[in-house]
C-alpha cells in the first residue's frame, strides 16, 4: 500500500483504509457489543417486571465477557481497547438519559453497579441532582409562588399533606413529606432556611391586611361592643359566650355587602387566616421533610452518640495532604447531618419571636380584639366546610374540599403572637356551642314526640337532626384541630411565663444561647444572609 502509484500520496490510501476498517469494526462488532451489554443490564435491572422468557436452557446464553477480556489491539496509529470503548458508551448513554429524566437516576445507578459486578466495567458517577417519581411540586417552585400555593391547596394537619383545591385535570395534586424530602435532597438543606425567609416576607404582607381589617371602624366598633357585653354579663351567662351573639355577628357582617364571588367580609378574613395557617403548615412540612432527608442520609452511621473522626485517623505523615483535607470535609458533613438530625430548627419559634413584639406593642391595641372575633369566625368556617363537603357528592364539584386545617393553624399562630390563649379560653366557646347543640337536639326530639302522626313533620325533623349532627361533628373536628395546632406553639405558657422560663435557662446555662436563637437560619443556607430576618413593619396606627 505504501508503494501504490495511482494516488498522489500513499498516505491517502492508508488513511482511507484505516477509516474503512475502523468503521467496519465499530459497526459490526463494537456498537453491537455495546447494545447487547446495555440491553442485558436493562433486563437485569427490571427483573421485577413481566419480561420475556430468559431461561438460558431455552433461549441460550451469551457470554460477552470474552470480548471485554481482549487486550488492546494496535492498528496503525490507533489503540483499539474494547473494554474502554464499551465503558465510554455506557457512561455517555446513562448520563444523557439521566439528564432527560432525573427521576431515573436510581435505575441507572443500579445498572452502573451491575456493570461493574458482571462485566468489570468501572464507570464514572454522573454527579447529577437526583429526583424520584414522587418528586411532586418542587420546593423552589412553591417558594417562589407561595402566595399562589397557599391559596390553591388545602392543608391536612394530621397527615401532613397538602391537597389541591380544584384542577382542570381529572386528578388533584398532593404534596406530602416524602415529596419535600426528595426535593430537599435535590437542592440541599440550605433551601430550608431560604424557604422560611420567603414565608416570612409573605406573612408580613398578610399581617398588614389582617391589621387593616381589625382597624376598620365598623369591625372595631362591633367587636368592642361584644367585648363590653361579655365583660358585663359573663357571670350571668355562666362565663360562656352565647352562640346567638356570634350568629348575629355573622348576619350583621353579611349586611355590609358581598364580593362578586359571593364572599362576605368575614369570609375573606377567614380565607386570609387560612392562608396564613397554610404557610405555617408548609413550614412544618419543610422541617419534617428536612428531618426525613437527614435521617435517610445518616442511617449508615453506626452510632450517632460515638462518631469516629477521620481527621484524627489520618493525622499521620503517611497520608497525603489531599487525604487529610478530604477527611476533614467528610467529618464536617457527618457532623452537620448529625446536628440537623438530632436538633432540627425551631422555625415556628423563630416566626413567633420575630412577629410577637410588634403584635404585642401597645401602639397596636386594635389587634388585641382578635380573640372576640373567633366565635363568629368558627361558625363561618363550619358552615363553609359543611357546604364544601356536601359538594363532594354532587356532580359539580367546584369548591368541594374534605379538609382545610389551615384555618386552625392560622388561628393558633395568631393567638400565640397576641398572647391571647387564656383570653380566648375564658369565653368557653366550645362549651357554649355544645350546649346550644344539645338544646336544639332536645327541641327536635320533642317535636318528634308531639307530631307522631304528621309524616311531613317527621321528615323535616329528621333532616334537622342530620344537619345538627353534621354541625356538631364538624365543630368537634375544628376544636380538635385547634387544640392540636396550639401544641406547636406551646399554648400552655403565657408570654410572661415564657420570659421567666428563658431567664431560668439562661441562669442555668450561663452564656449558652437559648434554644432556637442561634442557628435558626443556619450557616448552611442558600442566600439568606445567615441570620434571622429583620422585624416586620408595624401595622397601621391611627394618626
Amino acid at each position: 500500500m505504501k508503494c501504490s502509484k495511482h494516488l498522489e500520496t500513499p498516505a491517502t490510501l492508508l488513511c482511507v483504509f484505516e477509516q474503512e476498517i475502523d468503521g467496519y469494526l465499530k459497526m459490526q462488532v463494537l456498537d453491537k457489543l455495546c447494545q447487547e451489554i446495555e440491553t442485558d443490564l436493562r433486563l437485569h435491572s427490571h427483573l421485577h417486571l413481566q419480561l420475556d422468557d430468559r431461561n438460558p436452557f431455552k433461549v441460550g446464553l451469551k457470554n460477552l465477557n470474552h470480548f471485554l477480556e481482549v487486550k488492546p489491539v494496535r492498528f496503525f496509529d490507533m489503540s483499539i481497547n474494547i473494554k474502554a470503548y464499551v465503558t465510554h458508551y455506557l457512561d455517555t448513554t446513562f448520563y444523557n438519559l439521566t439528564t432527560v429524566s432525573l427521576h431515573d437516576w436510581k435505575t441507572y445507578g443500579d445498572m452502573r453497579n451491575l456493570a461493574e459486578q458482571k462485566y468489570g466495567l468501572v464507570m464514572v458517577e454522573p454527579q447529577l441532582p437526583s429526583q424520584t417519581l414522587e418528586q411532586g411540586l418542587d420546593v423552589l417552585e412553591i417558594m417562589r409562588n407561595i402566595h399562589i400555593f397557599v391559596a390553591n391547596y388545602c392543608y391536612n394537619l394530621n397527615n401532613q399533606i397538602f391537597v389541591e383545591r380544584s384542577s382542570k385535570a381529572k386528578f388533584l395534586s398532593s404534596i406530602n413529606i416524602r415529596h419535600i424530602a426528595n426535593s430537599i435532597r435535590t437542592h440541599g438543606t440550605g433551601i430550608m432556611n431560604t424557604t422560611v425567609n420567603f414565608t416570612y416576607q409573605f406573612l408580613r404582607k398578610k399581617f398588614y391586611i389582617f391589621s387593616q381589617f381589625l382597624y376598620d371602624e365598623y369591625i372595631k366598633a362591633r367587636v368592642m361592643k361584644e367585648i363590653r357585653f361579655y365583660k358585663e354579663a359573663k357571670f350571668e351567662l355562666d362565663q360562656k359566650y352565647p352562640y346567638e351573639r356570634a350568629d348575629k355577628f355573622n348576619k350583621v357582617i353579611r349586611k355590609l355587602g358581598v364580593s362578586p364571588d359571593g364572599l362576605t367580609y368575614l369570609d375573606q378574613f377567614r380565607i386570609l387566616i387560612t392562608q396564613i395557617g397554610n404557610a405555617m403548615g408548609y413550614i412544618r412540612m419543610i422541617r419534617s421533610g428536612g428531618l426525613h432527608c437527614c435521617s435517610n442520609a445518616i442511617r449508615f452511621v453506626p452510632d450517632l452518640d460515638d462518631i469516629v473522626t477521620f481527621e484524627d485517623m489520618v493525622g499521620e505523615d503517611t497520608f497525603s495532604e489531599e487525604t487529610k483535607v478530604s477527611s476533614k470535609l467528610f467529618d464536617s458533613v457527618i457532623g452537620n447531618l448529625s446536628k440537623n438530625f438530632s436538633e432540627g430548627n425551631e422555625y415556628f419559634k423563630l416566626l413567633v419571636d420575630v412577629f410577637a413584639p410588634v403584635f404585642r406593642n401597645p401602639k397596636n391595641r386594635h389587634l388585641q380584639n382578635f380573640y372576640m372575633i373567633i366565635p363568629p369566625l368558627t361558625l363561618n368556617f363550619v358552615d363553609y366546610v359543611m357546604n364544601a363537603k356536601d359538594r363532594m357528592t354532587k356532580k359539580n364539584k367546584q369548591g368541594a374540599v374534605f379538609t382545610d386545617d389551615g384555618f386552625s393553624m392560622g388561628v393558633a399562630y395568631i393567638l400565640k403572637l397576641l398572647d391571647q390563649y387564656h383570653a380566648f379560653d375564658s369565653l368557653h366557646w366550645s362549651a357554649s356551642v355544645i350546649a346550644k347543640y344539645q338544646a336544639d337536639l332536645e327541641k327536635a326530639q320533642l317535636s318528634v314526640k308531639r307530631g307522631k302522626d304528621d309524616e311531613k313533620l317527621q321528615q323535616t325533623v329528621q333532616l334537622t337532626k342530620q344537619r345538627l349532627d353534621m354541625f356538631a361533628k364538624e365543630f368537634r373536628l375544628l376544636h380538635y384541630s385547634l387544640s392540636s395546632a396550639r401544641i406547636f406553639f406551646r399554648a400552655d405558657l403565657t408570654a410572661a411565663e415564657e420570659d421567666e422560663h428563658k431567664e431560668a435557662e439562661a441562669a442555668e446555662g450561663g452564656n449558652k444561647p437559648a434554644e432556637g436563637d442561634g442557628n435558626e437560619t443556619g450557616a448552611n443556607d442558600a442566600g439568606t444572609g445567615g441570620g434571622p430576618p429583620p422585624p416586620p413593619p408595624p401595622p397601621p396606627v391611627p394618626a
